[in-house]
């Protein structure tokens, strides 16, 4: 590339998931962006292979349904053919993402589907099995539509920052000038180095091995996951599919490719089944480092995904945490670009991510404590698998795996209990959802009760900013709120201000703290 004429708003360092959907989401608020990416493919390595609520949610409102209600359907079909042929006796697919923590699987015939945390999803509701090289291929695809660049092949170097913006060098001489910098490039994030971010947390004590790989000897293993006196492995959900953990320190070396040898002497220690691995299609090592940046700004250097927090893979969270950073982060970054970003909006991003990463690792670490094969760690191990054994127990589990219950506290005049969740996808009288009008990344004021005062309040933010519909509810699918008068979105989905009459209290000051002053 000839960068050296080349001037964006953003440069995203990282082309995976995290940083495509950033990149989307800044196109669609205005934003141009370069994404410079050190792959010159999109990686196929086995990595996460579900995506939680909120994920479901947030790809559901940018017009991704029939997409990814199709890549579950083949999911669903692998698993299938896997189990038919792996298993000595039939398992139940579940009706719906239930996972699992410390490889205790959670029944989804336990699960109370009537408890109002999983009330008011729409479509996305039970859509979960996708893979996240399939997604990649997916946000890539949009990527090229909306006319994001994309610099395959070339890594970031350096860069310098300074009152006015960034320079970004890259592997291939030239250098880019954008306003800001995100870096979405990893675990190992060289723009989170440079720039000096503080990266505390616990140091790792596992490692761990995932591969598709063609195997001989696997009749004695299991499909699922199973605990051992060495360790813990899973086996499937689709074929040649293996994990492997063991409780022996780090690994002495993450980089180089993991061998069929290595991978078979690993099952075999933590599996005692004489399998021997013939050939790997893909395979990568992991640990349980567990990692969080105190702030994910400095200046004009952000951080996302994996950048701003790393930990282990258990309950398939990292994917998910960085889809729920480019969403929150990707609309107040365009408005600061455009000028119409009220003051703090872009501080928001670190105060309401933050506390859901911090979580995510606590999380991650408390499965590591139940997984460990000494003697203490199995008797907690029984009594969690206990809890787990009850409707209440698995509710739990699922809601707070399945990010049902996240929520950011935000300042509030109305008191609604819906302010700070993810908005029901209402059904309208129009025929339409929601949703239907989230697809640009706009903002979204639902007048559900034809209130001309409401109309009259938002005349002064109702330009590129937000959407203003008025039209009845054909159905609430959320029971908590059954007198919903109207609602303001935010353009990652987040209910900012909702009212039960046709009051308008509190109404302008919410449109003005995110939207910034009218028009």
């Amino acid at each position: 590339m000839d960068a050296k004429r080349e001037h964006v708003d953003v440069v995203v360092c990282g082309g995976g998931p995290v940083g495509l959907l950033l990149a989307c989401e800044l196109k669609l608020g205005g934003a141009s962006v370069a994404v410079l990416e050190r792959l010159t493919e999109i990686d196929t390595t086995i990595k996460a292979g579900a995506i939680n609520s909120p994920s479901a949610e947030a790809l559901y409102r940018r017009g991704f349904l029939t997409a990814i209600s199709a890549l579950q359907q083949q999911a669903l079909e692998r698993l299938k053919a896997f189990q038919g042929a792996a298993a000595k006796s039939p398992v139940k697919i579940p009706p719906k993402f239930a996972g699992h923590f410390a490889g205790i699987p959670l029944d989804a015939d336990l699960l109370d589907a009537d408890d109002p945390d999983f009330a008011g999803k729409g479509p996305a509701d039970g859509l979960g099995l996708i893979g996240q090289a399939q997604l990649e291929e997916l946000l890539a695809a949009r990527a090229a539509e909306l006319g994001v660049i994309i610099h395959r092949g070339t890594e970031l170097t350096g860069y310098q920052q300074d009152a006015d913006g960034v320079t970004v060098h890259t592997s291939g001489g030239s250098a880019l000038r954008a306003s800001w910098l995100v870096g979405c490039d990893g675990g190992r994030s060289l723009v989170r180095k440079l720039a000096g971010f503080e990266f505390p947390g616990t140091e790792p004590e596992i490692t761990g091995h995932q591969a598709l790989a063609e195997m001989t000897g696997t009749e004695d293993l299991e499909p699922g996951w199973h605990s051992t006196d060495t360790g813990v492995y899973a086996f499937g959900p689709m074929p040649g599919r293996i994990l492997t953990v063991e409780f022996d320190g780090p690994p002495d070396d993450r980089r180089s490719p993991v061998t069929e040898a290595e991978l078979t002497a690993s099952i075999r220690r933590v599996t005692g089944a004489d399998v021997t691995v013939t050939a790997l299609r893909t395979a990568t090592r992991f640990t349980d480092n567990a990692r969080q940046a105190t702030t994910y700004r400095k200046g004009r250097v952000l951080l996302a995904g994996d950048a701003a927090h790393v930990h282990s893979p258990f309950g398939g969270q990292g994917l998910n945490l960085g889809i729920g950073d480019a969403m929150n982060l990707g609309w107040k970054l365009a408005a600061t670009i455009r000028g119409t970003a009220p003051a703090g909006l872009l501080d928001t991003y670190t105060s309401e991510r933050h506390p859901i990463g911090a979580w995510v690792l606590d999380w991650t670490r408390a499965q590591i404590a139940v997984m460990r094969p000494e003697p203490q760690a199995r008797a907690l191990r029984a009594v969690v698998t206990d809890l787990i054994g009850t409707v209440t127990g698995t509710t739990h589990f699922v809601k707070k795996i399945s990010g049902v219950q996240q929520r950011h506290d935000l300042p509030d005049a109305s008191g609604h209990p819906l302010v700070g969740r993810s908005a029901p996808d209402l059904q309208l009288a129009d025929g339409t959802r929601l949703a239907d009008h989230l697809h640009t990344g706009r903002a979204v004021l639902l007048d559900l009760a034809d209130s001309a005062d409401l109309r009259k309040c938002a005349a002064g933010h109702d330009t590129d900013r937000l959407t203003v519909r008025t039209t009845p509810r054909a159905c609430l699918p959320d029971p908590s709120c059954p007198e919903l008068a109207a609602l303001f979105v935010r353009p990652d989905g987040c209910v900012a201000w909702a009212a039960d009459t046709d009051a308008t209290d509190g109404l302008l000051e919410a449109l003005t703290r995110w939207l910034g002053s009218p028009a």
